[in-house]
């Protein structure tokens, strides 16, 4: 462990301290345009009617909304002291903001003058998801929290219309919600569900009642599934490709990948993109499949073949979100490192950071000298043969 004068290296190892300098190095890069906030991101969505503007839960406790196109914040909806975790827009007029926070409550605002609406409180840890849909005749919102609880709520008068849980498998912190755009009718909304235990559950929810829908287990005709099975450990993104044909659902898994679940095979795995990493975000457009996470980068894989396109470099911490803007020719990313990059997805411009990337490659390896038999020894390797020398 090394010693030092800051007070920021106390207590740290030597990797800590390098992972410290290297975040510190990279911090400078302009890649991704980046817009600079002084608080760590953990969520986004897009704004329902500026075509520019992201939603961004941040962990000083409010929502912000940014414009990445001219880097201005919008507006700043406030009230938690404690971290936001999660956004989403809906409501009467699709015109309110809810945010869970690590208070256990969801909080509402006016999504145009900022005014303050209803609070929602009953989870009894983080609250994780939150989504929107309408349920019968009623504007619903719900939320997945760390107590392991989905609430359904009357956006209205703020009453709980249902608490759920999973009574056959052991459900742990919620991570995702999303609404099945395909089999959700008026009458009941599906809602599928991922949390950290790596089973993604689907409920099929009336304004009275609940029913976990099961499964037909894959290759197995007589027998079913209670829960959809198909990574290794926590599941941290879910949604629906509504521009498919099949509207299949795709997952971002801390087992390192990204899937997309056929729906016509019983939410079996169909295409399995190897990311290598806690895979936080997944996004698609019709031509690429986009991926992020723990590892800092922004991988762009190729819809068709599967393979690796390229990778975007720029974040220096954990990515935790991706959101296709309109057009689909552009795709924005939050971090833990307080950035919004916006990256464009057009072909030529992956081409050229690709052939930038093979330059500077070349480069590099034309400045390092070659090796030969006279070459000096590294430093571990003359501590190495020093103490060789001591034990003789």
């Amino acid at each position: 462990m090394r010693q030092g004068t800051s007070t920021g290296h106390f207590f740290q190892t030597d990797a800590e301290q390098a992972l410290e300098e290297r975040r510190a190095t990279k911090a400078a890069n302009k890649n991704g345009n980046p817009v600079v906030l002084k608080s760590k991101l953990l969520a986004a969505v897009p704004h329902p009617s500026a075509s520019s503007s992201l939603l961004i839960a941040e962990s000083t406790g409010s929502v912000r909304r940014v414009d990445v196109d001219s880097g201005e914040t919008k507006h700043v909806f406030r009230g938690p002291v404690t971290p936001v975790t999660c956004v989403a827009v809906g409501g009467s007029g699709n015109h309110t903001v809810f945010a869970g926070s690590w208070d256990k409550d969801i909080w509402s605002w006016d999504l145009e003058t900022g005014a303050p609406g209803r609070r929602y409180s009953g989870h009894t840890d983080f609250v994780k998801a939150v989504v929107c849909a309408k349920i019968g005749l009623k504007d619903c919102l719900i939320s997945g929290g760390a107590d392991k609880k989905i609430i359904v709520w009357d956006i209205e008068t703020g009453s709980r219309i249902h608490t759920i849980q999973d009574q056959t498998v052991s459900m742990m912190a919620l991570q995702a919600l999303v609404i099945d755009p395909l089999e959700s009718t008026p009458e009941a909304v599906v809602l599928v569900s991922a949390s950290s235990d790596p089973h993604i559950r689907r409920w099929r929810i009336t304004p009275s009642t609940v029913e976990q829908i099961k499964e037909a287990s894959p290759g197995e005709p007589n027998s079913v599934r209670h829960s959809i099975l198909e990574h290794e450990t926590t599941v941290y993104k879910l949604f629906f490709d509504i521009e498919g044909e099949e509207v299949d659902l795709w997952t971002a898994s801390g087992d390192g990948t990204a899937k997309c679940l056929s729906r016509q095979k019983g939410y079996t795995t169909d295409d399995i993109i190897k990311h290598g990493d806690h895979v936080r975000a997944v996004a698609v457009t019709d031509q690429w499949v986009i991926t992020a996470g723990r590892d800092e980068d922004i991988k762009v894989w190729d819809r068709t073949s599967g393979k690796l396109y390229c990778t975007l470099e720029g974040h220096y911490n954990e990515v935790t979100d991706l959101v296709v803007l309109a057009g689909g020719d552009r795709v924005a990313s939050v971090s833990i490192d307080g950035t919004v990059r916006t990256w464009l997805l057009h072909k030529s411009e992956l081409d050229r950071i690709n052939k930038e990337k093979e330059e500077k490659a070349n480069e590099v390896e034309k400045e390092t000298p070659e090796e030969t038999g006279d070459n000096l020894m590294t430093l571990e390797e003359e501590a190495e043969l020093a103490a060789l020398m001591e034990d003789d």
